[in-house]
């Protein structure tokens, strides 16, 4: 996703140290924080619809040219600039460290419980995966008064699931049995996986009308059977981040139900071993580096 030096970043928070002369939404001392995104055209449709995210001009925070042609850097830095309608505002009660990975994983699962109409109390909901994207998922989901499924292929998740997150049942998709009876069971299910991996089951899943809703990214196509979509008017789509708007909306909305990501904080130093432990899926469930108190020593 980058080409060295540029290296990733882009769930980054801090405090605004400087202002520009035109700058009305901050001041210096703000709690602030940049997510996936830096830029976008302001003209098209979706950015005057608060969806700079699917504006085909979207500049990236690292390893994308910016619009005075030089490449966007990240947040691997003591420092960072950044034009005011992508910063966002972080709620003061919400920890600096622990809010950080909303900028990203939490916008990429609050952005379709919101858009598909997966937020109504009483509903149920499937998050399929319980890792970065996952736990969150389930935190958010419980934040709008869902029922909460957690789909995973790894049965010794299951206390984690339901004891430590809130979720209100584990499903173990391995498990035919489980599987056949939460049958047409699911109002919707958020999808996490980045592996490739069956949807039939998945659909099954489903009640009619229900959406099967992917935020994860397989490397590879995965196979689609139409039939079972067409036998319950089920949707299988896509969502990716969200808009400005609707990302300080979510920061607001982790504020006020105390959302938060499950994080260890690591020194800059430390980078090198951290993205061995996490090939190896060693890390619950973030890993955010302080770069603040550690970078210079690095």
């Amino acid at each position: 996703m980058s080409t060295y030096p540029i290296v990733p970043g882009h769930e980054i928070v801090g405090i605004v140290t400087e202002v520009g002369s035109k700058v009305e939404k901050f001041k210096v001392g703000d709690r602030v924080g940049v997510g996936c995104m830096v830029g976008a055209c302001h003209s098209c449709d979706s950015c005057d619809n608060d969806l700079e995210n699917y504006c085909p001009r979207m500049i990236l925070t690292y390893g994308a040219p910016y619009h005075d042609g030089t490449n966007t850097y990240g947040g691997y830095s003591d420092v960072m600039v950044a034009e005011e309608r992508y910063v966002v505002r972080i709620p003061d009660n919400l920890p600096l460290d622990a809010g950080a990975p909303l900028l990203c994983a939490g916008i990429t699962v609050y952005s379709p419980l919101q858009h598909f109409g997966l937020t109504k109390p009483g509903m149920h909901v499937g998050v399929v995966g319980l890792g970065g994207l996952g736990h969150v998922a389930v935190k958010f989901a419980k934040g709008f008064g869902v029922k909460v499924t957690v789909i995973s292929t790894s049965p010794s998740k299951k206390k984690e699931a339901i004891e430590h997150l809130g979720a209100d049942y584990f499903l173990v998709s391995r498990d035919p049995d489980q599987m056949q009876a939460a049958m047409g069971t699911m109002d919707g299910i958020i999808d996490t996986v980045s592996a490739v991996h069956p949807l039939l089951p998945l659909i099954g899943l489903l009640k009619s009308q229900g959406k099967l809703v992917m935020v994860g990214a397989p490397n590879r196509p995965l196979e689609l059977p139409v039939f079972p979509l067409l036998m319950g008017r089920k949707v299988v789509a896509g969502s990716c981040i969200g808009g400005m708007k609707e990302t300080q909306e979510m920061i607001d909305f982790a504020g006020k139900h105390n959302i938060t990501a499950d994080v260890e904080v690591i020194p800059m130093d430390y980078v090198n071993t951290a993205m061995e432990r996490l090939e190896k899926a060693d890390v619950r469930y973030r890993f955010v580096i302080d770069i603040g108190n550690t970078l210079k020593s690095a």
